[in-house]
């Protein structure tokens, strides 16, 4: 006997439980690949106050002085972190070198990581790094002080933009956070580690 002709209905809720199903996989895609899609776009563009890492200091300085100030913070992680200094008076194009100091008030290594962004937002793609301890995570052993140098300028282009050249204070904020992943590190192993750019101190 012939195959009795399937039901319209059935065909059509089929195809539109596949369209759904092809929609939802999608855009969990999109949600796992936004996070570093959006990472990347911050640091090409210094989007959402995002500073830049440049290879080179700048070759132009401006006789206009620009007061930068520094905010630090954790979060879940057991340090104590503060800069050295609260503010820096630098003239545009110059080069500053700020220092700051982290201490791990528990028992055991915590490796961590900065983030880092600057206010206003549109200071962002002006704000250039030429050494940071951001760039890379830091382990640092049971009540051990680092100290970590941050060397930087702010591009001279930041007093012809019209969002930024009225602008005369630009603050930096960092915040440690744990880095992702297990710790596989102990105190041994991480005795003596230097930290980016400079030496390890302890009681500081």
């Amino acid at each position: 006997m012939p195959a009795a002709p399937s039901d319209p209905t059935s065909r059509r809720n089929r195809k539109v439980a596949l369209v759904c199903a092809g929609v939802f996989a999608a855009m969990v895609g999109a949600a796992f690949a936004a996070v570093p899609l959006y990472r990347a776009f911050c640091q090409v563009t210094g989007f959402g106050g995002t500073t830049q890492r440049a290879a080179a200091p700048s070759r132009v300085v401006l006789d206009k002085t620009l007061t930068v100030r520094f905010d630090t913070n954790v979060r879940d992680v057991p340090l104590q972190f503060t800069a050295e200094q609260v503010s820096q008076e630098l003239k545009i194009g110059a080069t500053g070198l700020a220092f700051f100091k982290v201490t791990n008030t528990s028992d055991k290594p915590v490796t961590t990581r900065a983030i880092y962004n600057v206010v206003p937002e549109s200071a962002g793609p002006y704000f250039q790094k030429l050494q940071c301890f951001c760039f890379t995570e830091q382990t640092i052993a049971p009540g051990r002080t680092m100290e970590f140098p941050m060397v930087y300028f702010v591009d001279p282009g930041y007093a012809s933009d019209f969002e930024t050249k009225g602008q005369r204070e630009v603050t930096l904020s960092y915040t440690f956070f744990p880095a992702e992943g297990p710790v596989q590190a102990d105190a041994s192993s991480v005795k003596g580690r230097e930290p980016l750019g400079g030496s390890q101190s302890a009681g500081l």
